[in-house]
């Protein structure tokens, strides 16, 4: 029985916070044992679907950090390898699926690189307009998320406002609005329709103001910035170190963009900006996607204004299939048609590699072939997977509301991350 002259105190939880900093620090062991194990996910609101994050946890301050992934794993890689290259294009919807016409594109540009072919202007153009609208598209719902997890409702529902504005584009596009399917290897499905240019311009003219909004709403918002200034730090060495790409290796400074580095669609031709942090935060990332909007407007723009004239696929018969309007009249082109979309275009034995500037990074595509019209093998790098990887090192030290504002800040897809 303890004497009467003992006294029980109330433990403060702020110094409990602050001596396990202080231990994490030192790096000394937790002698008490009074560590806990906690499972974060797998649910959809904060974690951004179906990550499972194990975090060990010394009163709020998080000591160890351990991504589970993998249940949404669909086997897209060896899906790939059992169809046809053109079979596997609405696949690629369904990785980034925030992103689905930029996907399309490179995935095509991948085979086109084994095949050899370049596109014609008009359809790199084309091109062009669905990765800045995917790019556009993907940086307002993450944008908006990340808001939404950092406490600010209102910025969700502009971002939204403006996003439903791009699906009708993309309607008018390629007859969808969410998995697109629209790209073709060697081309697109069909050309632009007249009515997409007043369209895409007038949403243009009023995504900007729409977006300074937002800008206004977050950017000197002192609960978001206190949420998210030195919050999540990647320094410029662990960015490269971990291979991150997109915005969350620019917001930590490193000014690599795929566009600019290595063109391809003919972007060196266009006049746009890089955005580029400093701090490496989870505010320099929000900073570096905010920036990326107003430079893919300015990117769509220019394109629309000299957009040029002509076909929109390769020149290659052998491989293309003939017009509808040829293959409903005439028995050879019927029979050309039938043989390509059974057997697949005769591609030649090979292996490459292509890489594009996708709104969350690079997405790649490794293909290996031994001719024909299957690949051999084919290996995506996901960004998201890539990005994801950095969280044992950025979370320990942090306390357990700073995960969902660094998730949020990372803007991963899981349905990209497990394939």
């Amino acid at each position: 029985m303890p004497s009467s002259t003992q006294q029980f105190v109330q433990p403060d939880p702020l110094a409990k916070t602050q001596a396990g900093l202080q231990r994490m620090a030192s790096g000394t062991q937790d002698l008490l044992g009074e560590k806990l194990i906690l499972n974060m996910g797998p649910s959809h609101p904060a974690t951004h679907g179906v990550l499972r994050l194990v975090l060990e946890l010394d009163g709020e301050v998080i000591t160890k950090a351990t991504p589970d992934i993998g249940y949404l794993h669909r086997g897209d890689e060896k899906i790939a390898e059992n169809m046809t290259y053109n079979q596997f294009v609405p696949y690629t919807d369904r990785l980034d699926y925030l992103a689905p016409l930029a996907n399309n594109v490179a995935y095509a540009m991948a085979v086109e690189k084994l095949m050899g072919w370049e596109l014609p202007p008009r359809g790199q153009a084309i091109r062009v307009i669905c990765c800045e609208l995917a790019r556009i598209s993907s940086h307002l719902l993450g944008l908006g998320a990340f808001a939404m997890d950092t406490g600010a409702m209102t910025v969700f529902l502009y971002t939204f406002t403006e996003r439903e504005k791009i699906y009708n584009l993309c309607e008018v596009i390629s007859g969808a609005r969410f998995t697109t399917s629209y790209t073709r290897i060697g081309g697109m499905t069909r050309d632009l329709s007249d009515s997409f240019f007043p369209q895409a311009s007038k949403f243009l003219d009023e995504f900007l103001p729409s977006l300074d909004e937002v800008d206004n709403l977050l950017s000197r918002n002192r609960i978001f910035v206190d949420r998210t200034k030195d919050v999540g730090v990647i320094s410029r060495e662990d960015a490269i170190a971990f291979g991150i790409t997109g915005p969350n290796l620019r917001g930590s400074g490193v000014d690599h963009d795929l566009r600019k580095r290595h063109p391809y669609l003919g972007y060196d031709q266009y006049d746009f900006d890089i955005p580029v942090g400093s701090a490496g935060d989870c505010y320099d990332r929000y900073l570096c996607r905010l920036e990326e909007m107003r430079q893919s407007v300015k990117i769509l723009r220019q394109v629309m204004s000299k957009m040029p004239t002509g076909p929109i696929t390769v020149s290659d018969p052998k491989n293309i299939p003939p017009p509808k309007t040829s293959v409903m009249t005439k028995m050879e082109e019927l029979i050309h048609h039938f043989i390509l979309h059974t057997e697949g275009l005769n591609a030649p034995p090979g292996e490459v590699y292509f890489g594009a500037e996708n709104p969350k990074g690079e997405l790649g595509f490794y293909i290996n072939s031994k001719g024909g019209g299957v690949p051999h093998r084919l290996k995506i790098r996901a960004p998201s997977f890539v990005n994801l990887s950095i969280l044992p090192k950025i979370l320990p030290g942090h306390l357990m509301s700073d995960v969902v504002a660094i998730l949020g800040s990372l803007d991963f897809v899981m349905g990209e991350c497990d394939r």
